[in-house]
């Protein structure tokens, strides 16, 4: 066989992998093929849900599993043997692999990325590849491992036998914090997006480190109950019998395969604390507080713990002056990772002036890019009253007849000092209203308020909204908060995709953070949010996806100017849409939006007349005198009979670029047609060209495009080729009956026999009713109908041989798309 005849996968096959076998890489535990290591991004328009195509390299090569050290990028003969090395370093980036090689089964291109090589990139016969030993030994002097790190960095894994294996960015971020504590860093920091599996990465760190016997004695810290909780029960469960928690009170919770398990306690009723343990877990507010007695962390020596994760490290434990920062100061002579997905950084309040620099970073944009998190839609409904603000007319009582002072209240006052009942019944409605519009009334819902006693009325008003569904199961609507014991009782419940109620909890701040809720679709914000770093917590609450419930991407609607946040650099997730309905529209997006922005009859740069100011700016408003500064007030004014309506804007996309559009799908497509076939002419020189025409098709869905769900979605019955040449070139589309009858009036198989021209008949009949493109391929005659005209055999012997049947197939493909209407 001509080695340039030969594919990609004969390359590999046949030269690549013995040249690795042949210098000594164990094929079963240091070599894997085709590895995919992202998922690829979900593209949401409209309500169509598409995943773009993942990364995927030719191999991996590994010291030992999860510790990568080269990725070779295969390539056919017909190439040059470099051709894939920009494609292999491009991952390598990504992966954090040092060693980058590319070949075309003549030999290698070894690109040295870490910069101690003398030659940074050289070419090697095939027999010269670097054997395990050569390339763990660069990477060792890279990373500055020597001696006993050496021995701790290439510590195993923890393997659980179901095969569950980290991700690759779990991977890089496991590496880094066991080799930079290896090598004597004592305070390590992790930022990692809310959804990419934290605490799944601070298990590993501290599994190897402990196997490896450099920390014995180990304490995960966390702020809520149900963290520690979860925590034990699922991703620390192999600690088994060596871990505990530190509290008195035992539980028995259900774990995420729905096992139950009994929760071991480390403290007595005498609050004495059982040493015999190695990993303990512990919430802060239970082991010390501001009184003396609190204190418990003080019953151990400070040289107890020899290794302490910080979770949430952005919240508390960040002020130097926390009662929180104690603990980590009174055990200063322990390891201390922290782990966040917003490092705080305030002139007052610091994690890497604590921590130092973090050692790795996962951002919720990388995130999803990759395809790992939820991208998302965004609703902005603006209410007239904290646009314009409202001012009392003189003389207005309260509900309990006190006079109303005379000021202008705006959005920063609404049900924090001043209550007007109908703005809650409005959100509550446009809530409700985009639950129906959606034709899913159970979406998972987290709805924000100012406060517990917000949180109250909006549940009230919800459950007036829902009544029908309140009947069926008085939990549809709950208010979950710090206080609300029965609420608080639903959060495991609220949690679970299995189990349908709650479906709407209102909340202030309690599910802002830490609970897992992977099925939540809808996050409503009636706060303001000032911290970036509550509002990225906030967002990571529906970032998860969930499969299982076909939940790729989730819908954020806010009412309070809180997604103005979007716009600061600080902020590094871009949404897929924003929208902002009026008071007569839908309050679900709507699938056909104005044109790209930047186009003609684009929506003018500055708002009209009718329109209401974005990002929070008010328009100029002139004001009566106001009275006098207020007296000693309530803590609530409560104002009856004040009305509230919706104003609104426009409809907004980010591109997966980050670049703001106000487009449509159908624009969208077009644009993305556009880049793909320049030309009306080079789309018909790459259509006719191509055998096998749903190859084409194929190829536009792996970037994103499904023409079937494109056309489904605009209400299209086409061809895939009128389709792309009405959508990107404006031309009139035909029918598949039309192209068919097209054919058959030119009478084109005349010089066929009676029996050939049966079958191709046939084949046009399946193109016309069925669609089907690739009209050669000859399993196609072992169906109806062809399958009672006669066997595959015999069908093709009705043209000579197969050649002749293929270029019969060849030419009723030419004759349908000979015409371009």
């Amino acid at each position: 066989m001509n080695k340039r005849d030969m594919s990609e996968r004969d390359i590999c096959s046949k030269f690549i992998t013995p040249a690795l076998s042949h210098a000594g890489w164990d094929l079963l535990r240091q070599v894997r093929e085709e590895v995919g290591f992202t998922k690829g991004r979900i593209i949401v328009r409209g309500r169509m849900v598409t995943r773009g195509q993942g990364k995927r390299a030719d191999y991996v090569l590994y010291h030992k599993p999860n510790l990568p050290l080269a990725i070779i990028e295969a390539k056919d003969n017909s190439h040059p043997i470099g051709a894939g090395l920009q494609q292999a370093m491009g991952y390598a980036e990504i992966l954090g692999i040092p060693f980058v090689f590319s070949s075309n089964g003549d030999g290698f291109v070894f690109h040295d990325r870490t910069g101690m090589a003398p030659v940074m990139e050289e070419t090697l016969s095939l027999d010269a590849f670097p054997t395990p030993a050569e390339l763990w030994a660069r990477y060792a002097a890279w990373k500055g491992l020597t001696g006993e790190a050496e021995r701790i960095a290439q510590q195993d894994y923890y393997e659980d036998g179901g095969g569950k294996s980290p991700r690759y960015y779990q991977v890089n971020a496991v590496n880094a914090a066991v080799e930079a504590i290896a090598k004597g860093q004592d305070r390590v920091l992790l930022v990692m997006a809310t959804g990419t599996g934290k605490t799944y990465t601070a298990f590993q760190i501290i599994w190897r480190l402990w196997k490896a016997g450099l920390k014995k004695r180990i304490l995960f810290l966390a702020d809520r109950n149900v963290l520690v909780d979860q925590t034990m029960a699922n991703d620390f469960r192999p600690f088994g019998g060596a871990m505990a928690k530190l509290s008195t009170q035992a539980k028995t919770i259900e774990r995420a395969d729905g096992s139950r398990i009994d929760l071991t306690v480390a403290v007595d009723r005498q609050r004495r604390i059982d040493t015999a343990y190695e990993v303990y877990l512990g919430l802060y507010q239970a082991i010390t507080g501001p009184e003396d007695h609190q204190k418990l962390f003080r019953e151990l020596s400070p040289g107890f713990f020899d290794l302490i994760i910080i979770d949430e490290c952005h919240r508390g434990s960040a002020a130097e002056d926390s009662a929180w920062r104690e603990i980590l100061e009174y055990f200063s002579s322990a390891t201390q990772i922290g782990l966040t997905a917003t490092p705080r950084e305030t002139k007052y309040v610091s994690n890497i002036d604590y921590f130092g620099e973090p050692v790795f970073s996962y951002t919720l944009k990388q995130g999803i890019r990759d395809g790992f998190l939820a991208p998302y839609k965004v609703i902005k409904v603006h209410i007239d009253r904290d646009v314009q603000g409202y001012r009392p007319i003189l003389g207005t009582l309260d509900r309990d007849g006190n006079e109303v002072a005379d000021r202008i209240y705006n959005i920063k006052d609404f049900d924090r000092t001043l209550v007007i009942d109908d703005r809650t019944k409005l959100v509550a409605k446009k809530v409700t209203d985009f639950l129906r519009e959606s034709g899913d009334r159970f979406q998972k819902t987290i709805i924000f308020c100012v406060d517990e006693e917000h949180a109250a009325r909006m549940r009230q008003a919800l459950v007036n909204e829902n009544a029908d569904l309140c009947a069926e199961n008085p939990r549809y609507v709950m208010r979950i908060t710090g206080s609300d014991a029965e609420g608080q009782a639903q959060i495991d419940n609220f949690r679970d995709p299995e189990s349908p109620y709650p479906v709407i909890a209102t909340t202030s701040r309690l599910l802002s953070t830490g609970v897992d809720i992977q099925t939540c679709r809808l996050i409503v914000l009636d706060r303001e949010v000032g911290s970036m770093t509550e509002f990225k917590q906030i967002v990571g609450r529906g970032t998860r996806v969930h499969e299982d419930s076909h939940k790729f991407y989730f819908t954020l609607m806010d009412f309070r100017g809180a997604t103005n946040l979007f716009a600061d650099p600080a902020f590094d997730g871009e949404p897929v849409q924003i929208y902002e309905p009026g008071d007569d529209d839908p309050v679900a997006p709507p699938d056909d939006l104005p044109t790209t922005e930047g186009e003609e009859d684009a929506p003018p740069d500055t708002p009209t007349e009718d329109e209401t100011i974005l990002d929070g700016d008010q328009p100029d408003v002139t004001w009566p005198p106001l009275g006098p500064p207020p007296g000693p007030r309530r803590s609530k004014i409560y104002v009856d009979g004040v009305e509230a309506t919706v104003v609104a804007q426009r409809v907004e996309y980010l591109d997966e670029a980050g670049r703001l559009v106000t487009e449509s799908l159908r624009d969208y497509t077009k644009k993305a047609l556009r880049q793909h076939f320049t030309s009306l002419e080079a789309f018909l020189t790459r259509w006719n060209g191509e055998t096998r025409k749903q190859a084409v098709v194929e190829e536009l869905a792996a970037e994103g495009l499904p023409l079937n769900l494109v056309a489904a979605e605009l209400g299209y019955d086409l061809d895939p080729f009128d389709l792309i040449c009405h959508i990107a070139f404006d031309q009139p589309p035909l029918t598949r009956r039309e192209r068919v009858a097209n054919v058959r009036k030119r009478d084109v198989f005349t010089h066929y026999g009676p029996q050939a021209r049966a079958v191709l008949d046939a084949l046009l009949a399946k193109y016309s009713d069925d669609g089907l493109l690739d009209l050669g391929d000859p399993r196609i005659l072992q169906i109806a109908p062809f399958d009672r005209m006669g066997t595959l055999v015999q069908l093709i012997r009705r043209f000579g041989r197969r050649p002749d049947f293929d270029a019969a197939v060849a030419q009723i493909q030419s004759a349908l798309y000979e015409e371009v209407a």
